[in-house]
């Protein structure tokens, strides 16, 4: 006989399939799967408070309350009742929603009310008006859409003081709001919260309120929401509200069966760097041990060694008139990802198939740079790719060119908008090839692409050591992967 969580899981497999791509979508909507769900609660300590105040925003069907209610069931707490706060916008979840709260409220001593409205609006007004609840527990899958800069969500959001871009920070931080002190929350989030400008005012936030407790981190992208073919790396967060922060448990396991399930414990420090304005939050891994950014050796910022690094100035769909073909005379080579080939730059290429030059013209020639050595690292890889970071030497004997043109999928590393010292530019491609730093860039980023932004803020060999290493890769020729990695890690 299925128990009351299976039987949840079972509606969400049901609903999820005769549910359009095109409806999830709109609400944002992934329902959370049992496994996911059990790990979740799992994550919340025991307790002997007399009483839990329970919060789902974004409840769906009931699996993540149902989870922390199955764990009420078997003893994991000692509440003597639990009162629950489902938020669900979604209509058509309610029967189910409103059944499998039923079913718990006939084996536990629980109370439960379904709020059917906007989960923001009725945030906002709970803080603004004092006329709710304040939670000793949150668990939330919330919903995965933008919110526009000028939408009525980025307003009501301001008049809590929540500045953020996407309803799944807005719903975590306005749950941290409504906890009580020491109250704890469990929230499973894409990891792209974790760096980048547009989600440092809710790190602030959030960070400024809570205390980090436990990261778990999925390996693989896909399979965590396999059914739903969700293809955001997912990281879950344990935090408690007003706590002090210590030390905090990371862990780790390939998918939702968690066999491979790992957890070590790190000091904060190494989860958001002191002095870190950017408030960056770091996954460390039993892997990472050592990592880059932690030996004196990469010390450096890209404005100490005299580096700038800039997106590809090149959009070619707003250049199409001027865009030629690399036979064609008149035109300068345009370099896309594509030409990047094991660590150098091959044009013209037959696995770019697009026109891959550049009228050179009055309209063009502010988008172009002068040919020299750069080094070049690809913005985007694919969702499964070995490696995040990939570099290549753009070298000027390998055109019969005075300009070059880098599209918006490259990211360029030069001085001045021209080219750098031909030791200097391999010396670069050489340390962002590494293993280690491909494992720090993963560290904090969960997202596949590889932003200007975060080349800049990634620490740096000085200028000579990087001096050195690009004679020496002169030297070598084509480079191994070992080679590389026993020439950087041999730095001090």
């Amino acid at each position: 006989m299925l128990g009351m969580l299976e039987r949840i899981d079972e509606i969400r497999r049901e609903i999820g399939q005769r549910t359009s791509r095109t409806h999830k979508s709109e609400l944002g909507q992934f329902l959370t799967p049992a496994p996911v769900a059990r790990f979740m609660a799992s994550l919340f300590p025991s307790s002997n408070q007399d009483k839990a105040f329970l919060l789902d925003a974004g409840a769906g069907v009931g699996s993540l309350a149902g989870a922390f209610l199955d764990r009420c069931l078997a003893g994991g707490f000692g509440f003597t009742s639990v009162d629950v706060t489902a938020c669900e916008i979604d209509e058509a979840l309610h029967p189910f929603l409103e059944q499998a709260l039923a079913d718990y409220a006939n084996r536990l001593n629980m109370t439960s009310r379904l709020v059917s409205s906007d989960f923001i609006e009725h945030a906002v007004n709970t803080l603004q008006f004092a006329n709710g609840p304040r939670f000793t527990h949150a668990i939330l899958n919330p919903p995965y859409r933008k919110i526009q800069g000028r939408s009525r969500h980025r307003l009501l959001l301001r008049q809590v003081g929540i500045e953020t871009v996407n309803l799944y920070s807005a719903f975590v931080a306005l749950a941290v709001s409504l906890m009580e002190e020491g109250g704890l929350l469990v929230a499973i989030l894409p990891r792209s919260f974790c760096n980048g400008p547009y989600y440092r005012p809710f790190r602030e936030y959030v960070l400024a309120r809570t205390a980090v407790r436990h990261l778990h981190l999925f390996a693989s992208r896909n399979r965590a929401f396999r059914e739903d073919a969700v293809l955001q790396e997912n990281v879950i967060v344990l935090l408690e509200r007003g706590g002090v922060q210590g030390a905090v448990t990371v862990s780790t396991s390939t998918d939702d069966r968690f066999a491979d399930y790992a957890a070590d414990d790190h000091p904060f420090a190494r989860i958001v760097h002191p002095g870190d304005g950017e408030r960056v939050i770091h996954v460390p891994t039993a892997d990472t041990e050592g990592i880059a950014e932690f030996s004196p050796a990469f010390r450096h910022s890209l404005e100490d060694i005299g580096v700038e690094v800039s997106t590809g100035p090149v959009v070619d769909f707003r250049l199409k008139e001027h865009l030629r073909d690399s036979q064609e005379a008149g035109g300068v080579p345009l370099l896309y990802p594509g030409h990047l080939v094991g660590g150098a730059v091959e044009w013209p290429s037959s696995r770019v198939k697009k026109p891959d030059a550049l009228a050179l013209n009055t309209v063009t020639e502010k988008w172009l740079y002068p040919n020299g050595f750069y080094a070049v690292v690809r913005r985007l890889s694919s969702k499964e790719e070995m490696r995040r970071v990939v570099a290549s030497v753009v070298t000027p004997s390998s055109f019969d060119a005075s300009f070059l043109g880098f599209e918006n999928h490259l990211n360029v590393f030069h001085k001045g908008k021209h080219g750098l010292p031909e030791d200097l530019a391999r010396g670069l491609a050489v340390y962002l090839n590494a293993t280690i730093v491909d494992d720090c860039f993963r560290r904090f980023s969960g997202h596949t692409q590889v932003n200007a932004a975060d080349l800049r803020r990634m620490k740096y060999p000085s200028r000579d050591a990087l001096m050195e290493m690009g004679r020496w890769a002169a030297a070598q020729g084509t480079l191994e992967q070992g080679q590389i990695d026993r020439k950087v890690g041999s730095l001090e």
